[in-house]
């Protein structure tokens, strides 16, 4: 593919301030670029860069092999449409009017709009969801419907290329996947060229072919969405931690955050942090196993699916825990490990997880902690029933756990409450295991 719009080594900034230190990003005819970073980082300043706003202070930026600055203001105009992120408009301008604005490059100095002009603004302001707007002033709408017009006038201008600088930024969910979706189709079907700045790194990995990741004004990383888009590169350029996973559907990379242990945590109350062991399935652990790890406890967790989304969860999270292929009994393996993770904790959850006659041992477990005097907590043991598949085995299992002293939690956020009552009165010497101990068993299952 030939290269259609570049930058080569750009440096800029704004008088003492140097933003851009040598960026280089390249976007091939008809490919869909992202530039991705946190704030403050030069992606707006790279946009206004390529889009003549800012002239670089060195480097250059080509359009299919020419400096932008050789190309006249109405010929680059006519071929190269900006979206800003600021959307102000000084007057009252109807909405139609904005719209037919992105005409006048292909216009005359003079010259009045003609049917054409006419017919492709209103087919800009449909394709973005604002033709019954038209007639109001565009001071009058809201951030968001201001962001879709501004839209319609770049696509009434017709360009080969489209700069976008954070277009979702004040669209509601509804509407940022159909603008989203309006520019894919438009490169995908008329090879609309596309450099787009965005925060949201997950509608960037979705519609982008390539990602540019920028932090403290140089390229941090550069390729495809799978290339870009991973732990390591987030944690070393935004400072966050996270988990990276694939979409089931488009299987493209997206990131769940939330995982960084926050402050105030057990550690503080602890010489060392108390052993919670999570019996689960179905989904119904994972919110759980987060939230105790974002507040710094030891986890662990039991007998768990392939590919189930406790599973997915407890591997993301570096949480020991023993994994079975699907639709298989619990082996007698699996569950004398599962057995001796319990016997190393100070504390058994078991979720709210549906009960076959496949994950018995797992229940049977529980309730063994349980007669041994070990602290258990079961998440809506009153609803057992309606998730019990044993003909009744399941059920008497639970009411056994709690006629045994069991713990019972309405909510997750209940029950993290009573593992920190459980777990406070704690010292170094009542615990059964060293730390040392703890991390011998994460090697082993690793």
């Amino acid at each position: 593919m030939n290269v259609k719009f570049r930058s080569d080594n750009v440096c800029a900034g704004y008088r003492e301030a140097h933003v851009l230190k040598g960026v280089s990003v390249e976007l091939e005819e008809s490919g869909f670029v992202g530039i991705i970073g946190p704030n403050g980082s030069g992606k707006t300043t790279l946009l206004r860069v390529m889009s003549r706003a800012l002239p670089p202070e060195s480097g250059l930026v080509e359009l299919e092999g020419k400096n932008i600055y050789s190309i006249s203001s109405r010929e680059f105009a006519r071929r190269v449409a900006v979206v800003p992120q600021d959307t102000f408009v000084a007057f009252d301008f109807a909405v139609m009017e904005v719209a037919l604005m992105g005409r006048s490059p292909r216009m005359g100095r003079f010259a009045v709009e003609t049917s054409r002009d006419i017919d492709l603004a209103m087919d800009a302001l449909t394709r973005t969801g604002t033709q019954h707007l038209k007639d109001r002033p565009i001071t009058a709408l809201s951030g968001g419907e201001r962001q879709r017009v501004m839209m319609a006038r770049a696509l009434a201008q017709e360009p080969e290329v489209l700069l976008l600088d954070e277009p979702t930024s004040h669209l509601d969910i509804s509407f940022q996947y159909e603008i989203m979706d309006l520019v894919k189709n438009l490169n995908r079907e008329r090879g609309l060229t596309v450099l787009a700045v965005l925060h949201d790194l997950n509608l960037a990995s979705q519609y982008c072919d390539r990602l540019v990741m920028i932090g403290q004004g140089i390229v941090q990383a550069c390729g495809t969405p799978e290339e870009v888009v991973t732990s390591d590169n987030i944690r070393r350029v935004y400072g966050a931690e996270v988990w990276v996973r694939r979409h089931p559907t488009i299987h493209r990379p997206y990131v769940i955050s939330g995982v960084k242990p926050s402050s105030g945590k057990p550690q503080e109350k602890f010489d060392k942090a108390p052993k919670v062991h999570v019996v689960g399935g179905g989904g119904t652990a994972a919110p759980i196993l987060a939230k105790l790890v974002r507040r710094g406890y030891e986890v662990t967790a039991g007998v768990l699916n392939d590919g189930d989304a406790d599973q997915e969860v407890a591997e993301a999270l570096d949480i020991t825990h023993i994994s079975q292929s699907i639709f298989t009994p619990i082996t007698p393996e699996s569950n004398q490990t599962n057995l001796d993770l319990i016997a190393q904790s100070d504390v058994v959850v078991m979720t709210d997880v549906p009960i076959g006659h496949g994950n018995i041992p797992n229940i049977e477990a529980v309730r063994n902690a349980a007669r041994s005097g070990k602290s258990v907590i079961a998440l809506r043991p009153d609803l057992v029933q309606n998730r019990d598949f044993t003909n009744g085995q399941g059920s008497a299992l639970v009411s056994e756990i709690l006629s045994l002293g069991g713990h019972s939690a309405a909510t997750v956020d209940e029950l993290l409450r009573l593992i920190e009552t459980l777990t406070i009165p704690m010292t170094q010497d009542a615990r059964p295991t060293t730390h040392d101990a703890q991390h011998q068993k994460r090697d082993d299952f690793r």
